[in-house]
């Protein structure tokens, strides 16, 4: 898989660069400016692309900008943004489009190797991925409707929804099985009011309206 790196700061840059090389993607890309970037992001020969939200010369939202812009060029190009700070309005404008195949991480998470490369393949299969401490804070907000609909269990599953995680393992983190999760499931989109469609779509317009408490 190519992928595009972006990051101002340059001992992240560069251990992006490695990390991503040492677990078998091909660096398409490693740069530091919004030219650069939006230059790189054109280019067809790229997967996905690793994000920092924020890029010089403003250093506010360049990078999901340029990000967002990418994915109306090229509808549901994996991208996966990193931020300093939790923001999820951030999270909100990334899957405004409902097509999937994005991430929001704080960059603290690149530490657990493990759990940033996955989430990177989890992306570029098309799902989507939230920051957990993004997911605490909007479950801290409660409330909404059609959200409010929900029971705790179904809150429970879609937030682990949120997070990226599949049937099986949100069965492991909640210690029911997987036809108990597939069940829960089913009764999120329907009191989301999201029936027909593919699930995988589903699932994704299902967090984005719960990103809207």
């Amino acid at each position: 898989m190519r992928v595009v790196v972006a990051e101002d700061h340059a001992l992240l840059r560069a251990g992006l660069t490695q990390l991503l090389e040492a677990k078998g993607f091909e660096v398409l890309a490693a740069v530091d400016t919004l030219p650069e970037l939006r230059r790189a992001l054109a280019d067809p020969a790229a997967d996905a692309a690793v994000v920092d939200v924020r890029m010089p010369p403003s250093q506010t939202d360049e990078g999901l900008r340029a990000a967002i812009e990418a994915r109306a060029a090229r509808p549901g190009f994996p991208v996966l943004v990193l931020s300093q700070y939790v923001e999820h309005l951030y999270a909100r404008e990334l899957l405004a489009s409902g097509e999937g195949a994005v991430g929001y991480l704080l960059k603290d998470r690149v530490a657990d190797v493990a759990e940033f490369v996955d989430s990177l393949r989890r992306v570029a299969d098309g799902g989507t991925v939230l920051d957990p401490t993004v997911v605490a804070m909007v479950l801290a907000r409660r409330g909404g409707s059609p959200v409010a609909r929900l029971t705790e269990r179904e809150r429970d599953v879609l937030a682990l929804m949120a997070e990226g995680r599949g049937n099986a393992g949100i069965a492991r983190r909640l210690s029911v099985t997987e036809k108990a999760v597939a069940k829960h499931i089913n009764n999120i989109f329907t009191k989301l009011d999201l029936p027909g469609d593919t699930d995988d779509h589903r699932r994704v317009r299902a967090v984005l309206e719960w990103l809207r408490i």
